[in-house]
């Protein structure tokens, strides 16, 4: 994501952020912006989970079906 940005364009948004925000601002958007991203990593890692058990089940139950079919 932040890959193509670089030293240069991370210092330009760093200096925006200051002027625009202020130095006493700054931590609190920091922190509010870690907490957004670990809401959001959590998110997704709970939706993935929950997609690996359907699968997992639909797997299970396509494997009885199998089975039963041979009989």
């Amino acid at each position: 994501m932040f890959s193509n940005i670089g030293v240069p364009g991370l210092i330009l948004i760093l200096v925006v952020a200051l002027v625009i925000f202020g130095p006493n601002k700054l931590p609190e958007i920091g922190r509010a912006f870690g907490k957004s991203i670990r809401e959001f990593k959590r998110a997704t890692e709970g939706i993935a989970d929950d997609i690996k058990e359907e699968i997992k089940e639909d797997l299970i139950e396509a494997k009885k079906d199998q089975i039963n079919l041979k009989k």
